[in-house]
């Protein structure tokens, strides 16, 4: 059986992630801040990766390349729809998967797949950052809060608080205000977090919600926001998987094996 070796190079607002697959296997990863220079990120990601594999670059037969500055991917074979990437990324980790979310520093998706990992149905939330990463940590750099601190502070209130303003901009001053009220620290960063749960939620119904519910990208790992959206759905658990960060990386290397 030949071996193939394929590189995943998801360049994100935030952050640029590569991984290295063989044989369907991560045997690499590397990530750094993207910055103001996009193909110098992809190429530090990509040579981090490299080292963290053991292999060389004359090694990678195929490279897919996906995220919003997929187009400075200039090694990647084709650019990869995020959608697809996405997707292949959920089930690979899962492969019961129905339902899967991308949820990073400035984007979300949301989509729905078949047994066979096929799109049926996705929506995108690109145009508002009240739904996604940034807006939390803008909200933590009101609060003076460490952004690792928002989460576990959230999950310690036992008030909700609504919060209205659907617009970044507008949530900021909502937040002051707050503050100035004397509200406590942890009721405002659970307010926070549930408005921006609220928004990945309407994202998620809109595309229909599976028993199997998967959450990719950077703000998996922010408990409160799991918990938020899982309350909201209605569903036992919401499946996360090690390394969230790279789902969508793990996809476009699955979907350049392929040839796609």
């Amino acid at each position: 059986m030949v071996e193939m070796i394929t590189a995943g190079i998801d360049c994100g607002a935030r952050n640029t992630k590569t991984v290295i697959m063989k044989d369907g296997s991560v045997i690499g990863r590397g990530s750094v801040l993207t910055g103001f220079d996009q193909e110098k990120a992809i190429y530090e990601s990509f040579e981090s990766a490299l080292e963290d594999a053991g292999v060389t670059r004359q090694e990678i037969e195929r490279i897919g390349g996906t995220g919003s500055g997929k187009d400075f991917i200039r090694t990647a074979d084709s650019p990869l729809d995020d959608i697809r990437a996405v997707s292949r990324g959920g089930g690979y980790f899962f492969a019961d998967a129905g339902t899967v979310i991308d949820v990073g520093a400035e984007e979300g998706r949301a989509v729905r797949i078949d047994q066979k990992g096929n799109v049926i149905d996705s929506e995108i939330n690109e145009r508002c950052a009240a739904g996604t990463g940034t807006f939390i940590e803008d909200m933590a750099r009101i609060l003076e809060i460490p952004l690792g601190e928002m989460g576990p502070l959230a999950l310690q209130s036992d008030r909700g608080i609504a919060m209205n303003a659907q617009c970044a901009v507008f949530a900021e001053s909502e937040v002051v205000g707050l503050i100035h009220a004397g509200t406590a620290r942890e009721d405002i960063s659970r307010a926070v977090h549930e408005a921006v749960a609220a928004r990945i939620v309407s994202m998620i119904l809109r595309v229909g919600v599976s028993e199997d519910v998967v959450m990719l990208g950077g703000v998996a790992f922010n408990p409160a926001i799991v918990e938020a959206v899982r309350r909201a759905l209605k569903v036992e658990k919401i499946y996360i998987p090690d390394n969230p960060q790279f789902g969508a990386a793990i996809g476009a290397a699955l979907l350049a094996a392929e040839g796609m």
